[in-house]
């Protein structure tokens, strides 16, 4: 009798669905990533020429990807990527206003050949309204969102946490989150649809506490001087006699009074 290897390969939640990245900054690598580490197939597609960290295997977020380069610009790149479209699952797209239309490449062709593809945009400022064009960075992002506004001690100018609020939360986590939900409604209608992710809006969105925390009184105080952002001195962070630091979180009274006992 033939024992049962004692390791059985597990199918993840992703398995089987195609994904097609094209290459761009920050979110929309780090969309297709997470897509890829819940078993999606992904390949992304790069510029000619490629960039040197696709030559040298120095992008960190290419895990778990395969990559081609095409050039969108000439037409035969533009019809191999039409035929990829045309039997994948999802298309990450990241370019400025109306690039994908100018390539023939908009949602309106792409879905009419593959009306199952989700197409989903990754833009700063969505496909509508007076920044719909303009170019624009994490912090622009946060800055049009209000949220930058909240972030700061007291005093002092407001700061923009490294590019995770917008970039990466805001963009990449939130459009991942839209293309599960999209391929979940897909799973019951058999149709694709277009997801519309701007990060101003994404960070927007996760910024929601604070503004009900605002209205109930936990955050209605000016910058840095409410309970999360420096205006406590039980939930701050203190340099320590060895020149480095420490972060202390005692908000629960057990933990103020061990904190005040230490």
């Amino acid at each position: 009798m033939c024992g049962r290897s004692a390791v059985t390969a597990v199918t993840m939640a992703l398995g089987g669905v195609r994904v097609l990245e094209l290459a761009g900054l920050a979110p929309a690598p780090l969309c297709g990533m997470i897509l890829a580490d819940f078993g999606a197939q992904v390949v992304r597609v790069d510029r000619l020429p490629r960039p040197a960290a696709a030559l040298q295997h120095e992008d960190v977020q290419a895990r778990g990807k395969r990559s081609l380069a095409l050039d969108l610009k000439r037409p035969q790149g533009a019809a191999a990527l039409r035929r990829l479209c045309g039997v994948a699952d999802v298309l990450i797209e990241p370019f400025r206003h109306g690039v994908m239309e100018r390539l023939g490449l908009g949602p309106e062709v792409l879905l009419r050949e593959n009306p199952r593809l989700i197409y989903a945009r990754l833009t700063g400022f969505g496909q509508t309204g007076k920044y719909a064009k303009s170019a624009g960075h994490d912090i622009n992002y946060l800055a049009l969102s209000g949220v930058l506004s909240k972030l700061g001690r007291k005093n002092e100018n407001p700061y923009a946490p490294v590019n995770l609020l917008a970039d990466f939360a805001g963009g990449g986590v939130m459009c991942a989150l839209g293309i599960v939900i999209a391929l979940f409604e897909r799973a019951k209608s058999g149709r694709g649809q277009v997801i519309d992710a701007s990060m101003v809006e994404g960070v927007a969105y996760l910024s929601s506490f604070l503004w009900k925390s605002q209205r109930l009184g936990l955050w209605n105080q000016p910058r840095g001087e409410n309970l999360l952002d420096s205006g406590a001195h039980f939930y701050e962070i203190y340099r320590t006699s060895d020149g480095k630091f420490m972060a202390v979180g005692a908000i629960e009274p057990a933990f103020y009074n061990q904190l005040i006992k230490g």
